[in-house]
């Protein structure tokens, strides 16, 4: 992405147009819709999403992005590494989605640093021993993706092996893996993005961009609304409309030198099919002028 300007490295998440297979998350719009709507609003590239939702043959997909003007740049892949017991086969599964991303053409595995437990609703806190395997399973990982061509993001994420702010620290400080910023995640576990991007310093290589509803994170962190629920009732806001200095982080990161994706990712939920040029191309829409106003 070198040379590429500020406009040129904003891409989409299908989550922002509600891609989300799980039962009773909501609507999901015609893949073909939602291209044309990331690509009328300028987005220069899509994160994967869920399985499924684009193919993963280079001879079906390159058609579909290049007739738009864009590319895959990553994929989201939640993998549990702090368990002796289930490192074999998880790492497995790494292996065949890291073979799948770079087979479909993607330069980044955007690794979620999931629990044991179901769900995004219980915050955990490992132990040391299960930090220590954690290390170990994490280097292993990283090698995996580095033999695929792929760049490793450690994305901290609400309810995950790596979310609050002392965890993102502690990440920094033992493990040698760059990361993947998400500016709401970090935000809702109570942690200031811009601070963790001086943290991470170079060690930044994805963005992920939200902004976050103040009062529904308080509910969230008091534990008064499961994770899950607020996100389908609007926990996560375009740009602008929350609490989150989303502006300061993407100066602090470009005056920095930073020359990564900044990745559109509001997670929503349809209750019907949106009408034409209604719905989430809207809020998309006012995420990237946002971006744009910054003046970057």
């Amino acid at each position: 992405m070198a040379g590429h300007s500020f406009a040129d490295r904003i891409a989409g998440a299908p989550i922002t147009w509600g891609v989300d297979p799980s039962p009773g998350w909501g609507h999901v719009m015609d893949r073909d819709r939602i291209l044309d709507e990331m690509q009328a609003v300028g987005l220069r590239a899509t994160e994967l999403g869920p399985d499924g939702f684009l193919p993963i043959d280079p001879g079906e997909l390159d058609p579909l992005l290049v007739r738009r003007g864009m590319q895959l740049v990553g994929g989201f892949v939640p993998v549990r590494l702090y368990r002796e017991e289930l490192l074999r086969s998880e790492l497995a599964y790494a292996e065949r989605a890291a073979g799948t991303l770079a087979g479909a053409g993607a330069a980044t595995f955007v690794l979620g640093p999931a629990s044991v437990l179901d769900g995004y609703d219980t915050p955990i806190e490992l132990t040391d021993q299960e930090w220590s395997v954690f290390d170990r399973a994490l280097r292993r990982l990283t090698g995996i993706c580095e033999s695929h061509g792929l760049a490793t993001a450690l994305h901290s994420h609400w309810a995950m092996a790596v979310d609050r702010p002392e965890q993102i620290e502690r990440l920094l400080e033992t493990c040698d893996v760059d990361i993947c910023l998400d500016t709401g995640h970090v935000a809702l576990s109570g942690g200031d993005p811009l601070e963790v991007a001086r943290m991470a310093g170079d060690r930044v290589v994805h963005v992920h961009l939200k902004d976050v509803d103040e009062r529904m994170a308080e509910q969230v962190r008091a534990g008064e609304r499961p994770f899950r629920q607020a996100v389908i009732d609007g926990l996560f806001k375009p740009l602008g409309e929350g609490f989150v200095d989303v502006g300061g982080v993407v100066r602090y990161l470009e005056a920095r030198g930073y020359e990564g994706w900044y990745v559109l990712e509001q997670d929503v939920a349809l209750s019907e099919p949106p009408l034409p040029g209604a719905g989430p191309i809207e809020d998309a829409r006012t995420s990237v002028r946002y971006l744009l106003d910054l003046g970057i």
